[in-house]
């Protein structure tokens, strides 16, 4: 073992390094050196552990609701094949040592052994937050957070860990996540890394997660935590459509509203694990991070490898409450982007109306359309660049970033003038301009493939699988990471673009190796961190073939993502509640399309798709507006007045879901500004049915003993709070599928 200018203490024959400790403690953290223990708290959360004096391994005591005491270790029979690590709460489990669950951490060291044995040797506690190297990460002050960190050493290998975790007092939350710096003079590699880890206690408990595919994200499971793992993953190189990265335990009583709720979401956009493993103890081990089939992390002598961050939320107002905890904390101390509190401008993309077949003369006439209609944002969709392989379909000129001159003969900066000389109708407000990009693919015929095909994800001599005709560009090479900064850069300063969507189609096949997934996603995140810093003024949307990375990661930098390419009314209300248990629906995005829908072949009213869509945080059309009947025509533009009166509270108020449309035909959500004084409902209705009659709608939020005026846009009613949340609306339906109601709430 290397000498080390630490204090040490001895134990069973070994010298263990002892950092320096920080005495003292800081809001919300407390340290008791008898031991030591750690209690990270608020009034209405507690998270403790301690040291075992004789191991020296971290034994996790409580995280839920405040505790005001540490509560007492397990103490009981430990016979058996597991040994003593088997049979305690761990804080940072390891694997083979005789705890036989699944571990946080795992290591191959250079002569091939896998096995760890950290101790602590001392802590560090401070005010505010670190942000962590290359990764996203939540955020905040000395007034929001603070911050633990438990530092830990194997003194067979000489590797170090670091644990942080961070308490967001005002959010019931706690962010984890680690550092593991090689100190010795040989290779390591990471092969599992768990953020989040922790033993909770024999108790029935029920598993929530989020499954689908393309246009189909977001859908509820919901099931008993049972002996054995039990668990979901992304394999896709990408936080995926199949699964997010975020879970949920709670007792099989919590509801919405009533009940203990536990929320792990974890900031990343890559591969990921989410394991949940119930002991014979009855214990339940709870972990989320990277995917350990796409790691094999080397650490050479001297470096450090960050574990990306998991955000962890206790509720005792069931699981509407840990949503909410979950959204306000992403709102302000997550997406850093200066729209993220904003009114999001009404929008019409020209995707589903004119494909890739137009021209600069019917974009502008697209245009013009959609400003007489009131939207106030154009996007140009798919189709509007490569020269030599123009991209008049999806086979062609993917990578290759500039006009196509058979569209656009002058550039872009010409026809973007002309589109921003359209004035809105009935206001003096001229229109802004968007742009689809998808600068992480290629498509092999293109001019940026033909010049270098060792730019895209590829091994060896395999096949290279081509998924809508395209294959992806390895970000964790450098090179491509400044190829996609400049052309962007270059677009970006060709005319002026007030937004972008950034779209991603397809998941990745052939990677050169496991560690080459994580790599990609630290290029990733250093080329948007670099766009997103250097053009703060432009609105970034993400997209991946629709919801295949509405994840935390990106919510980062963008401050919304395109929830589905399903843009169904009635398949949009399952996906938006859906993504809704993490995500702030500020954060979605939705459209209103042409009928038959295309995804699905479902005809809905229009004002039932607007409803929908309007519960969103970017609200637009995806439709060809001379295609519309006379009626929809002159209903739209009292649609976008209507959407953009509710949007502000959409975008900043406490979400309630009231109704699931799993479990009702009137599924219904409400917003609230925080002081309750404004509120906007959206009721729905699936199928007209004689009986049984809807159950009152009850209304949450609200202050009990203040007064509201209820309107729909033409009527009012007075109610007070309390009869609005405990008698509830009777809403009068009408005899006809897919009906909505878009009420406001304003206190008097």
């Amino acid at each position: 073992m290397r000498a080390r200018n630490l204090l040490s203490i001895g134990l069973v024959g070994f010298q263990f390094p002892l950092l320096g400790q920080c005495q003292g403690n800081v809001n919300w953290i407390s340290v008791d050196e008898n031991g030591p223990s750690f209690t990270l708290a608020s009034s209405n959360i507690s998270y403790q552990f301690h040291v075992d004096p004789l191991t020296l391994d971290l034994v996790h005591d409580h995280w839920g609701a405040y505790a005001a005491e540490t509560v007492p270790d397990f103490d009981g029979v430990t016979s058996g094949w597991g040994g003593p690590y088997t049979y305690r709460r761990r804080e940072f489990p390891d694997l083979g040592r005789g705890d036989f669950r699944v571990p946080a951490i795992h290591i191959q060291h250079a002569d091939g052994d896998t096995v760890s044995a950290f101790s602590y040797t001392g802590y560090d506690v401070s005010a505010g937050k670190p942000s962590l190297p290359g990764l996203p990460a939540t955020f905040g002050g000395e007034g929001d957070v603070s911050t633990l960190i438990v530092h830990l050493y194997d003194n067979y290998s000489d590797v170090s860990a670091d644990l942080y975790y961070s308490i967001f007092p005002r959010y019931n939350a706690v962010a984890r996540s680690f550092r593991i710096t090689n100190n010795g003079s040989t290779n390591i590699t990471v092969l599992r890394a768990s953020s989040w880890s922790v033993d909770m206690p024999n108790e029935e408990l029920e598993m929530l997660d989020l499954h689908g595919d393309w246009a189909a994200e977001a859908h509820i499971n919901r099931r008993p935590v049972v002996f054995g793992e039990q668990g979901f993953r992304s394999s896709a190189g990408y936080s995926s459509h199949f699964h997010n990265p975020f879970l949920a335990l709670a007792s099989p009583s919590t509801t919405e509203s009533l009940g203990p709720a536990t929320g792990y979401s974890l900031v990343y956009t890559g591969s990921f694990s989410a394991d949940v493993e119930r002991w014979s103890t009855g214990w339940v081990r709870v972990l989320l991070g990277l995917n350990p089939l796409h790691l094999s992390w080397p650490i050479a002598p001297g470096d450090t490898f960050t574990s990306p961050e998991v955000v962890s939320v206790y509720s005792e107002q069931g699981l509407g409450g840990m949503s909410r905890s979950f959204h306000s904390l992403y709102r302000n101390h997550l997406s850093r982007s200066n729209h993220t509190l904003e009114t999001r401008p009404p929008l019409l993309n020209s995707w589903e109306g004119l494909g890739f077949d137009f021209n600069q003369s019917s974009m502008v006439q697209l245009a013009k359309e959609a400003a007489g209609l009131g939207c106030t944002l154009f996007v140009n969709d798919d189709g509007w660049f490569g020269t030599d392989y123009p991209r008049n379909n999806d086979s062609l000129g993917l990578g290759d970033w500039t006009p196509n001159p058979a569209k656009f003969p002058d550039g872009l900066k010409p026809y973007v003038d002309e589109v921003e000389q359209i004035v809105i109708s009935n206001s003096s407000t001229h229109m802004k301009f968007g742009l689809w990009v998808e600068p992480e693919m290629v498509n092999p015929e293109s001019d940026l493939y033909k010049e270098h095909p060792d730019w895209c994800m590829h091994s060896g001599n395999h096949n290279r699988t081509l998924q809508r005709n395209q294959l992806v560009l390895n970000l964790g090479l450098e090179e491509v990471q400044d190829y996609v900064i400049t052309v962007i850069e270059d677009i970006l300063d060709s005319a002026t673009i007030d937004y972008i969507k950034w779209d991603n189609n397809r998941g990745m096949h052939e990677m050169p190796s496991p560690s080459a997934n994580h790599a990609y996603m630290l290029g990733l995140y250093r080329v948007i961190d670099n766009l997103t810093t250097a053009h703060p003024e432009v609105l970034w949307e993400g997209c991946a073939s629709g919801g295949g990375r509405f994840d935390p990661g990106l919510l980062h930098y963008w401050p919304q993502s395109w929830t589905s390419d399903d843009t169904d009314g009635l398949e949009r209300l399952y996906i938006q509640f859906g993504t809704s248990y993490p995500y702030p629906p500020s954060a979605m995005g939705c459209h209103v399309s042409e009928v038959p829908n295309q995804q699905v072949g479902r005809t809905t009213p229009l004002q039932f798709r607007a409803a929908v869509a309007s519960m969103c945080g970017s609200f637009g059309f995806e439709l060809d507006p001379a295609k519309l009947s006379q009626e929809d025509s002159d209903a739209i533009p009292q649609i976008i007045t209507r959407q953009q009166q509710v949007n502000p509270i959409v975008i900043n108020g406490d979400f309630y879901r009231l109704a699931l449309p799993d479990q009702s035909n009137w599924p219904a959500a409400m917003f609230v500004l925080p002081g309750a004084d404004s509120a906007v409902l959206f009721a729905f209705q699936i199928r007209s049915t004689i009986k049984p009659l809807p159950s009152p709608l009850k209304l949450q939020g609200l202050d009990a003993s203040a007064k509201y005026t209820v309107s729909n846009g033409t009527w009012e009613q007075s109610w007070s709070g309390s009869t609005l949340m405990n008698a509830g609306l009777s809403l009068s339906w009408p005899t006809s599928d897919y009906e909505s109601f878009i009420l406001t709430l304003d206190r008097q």
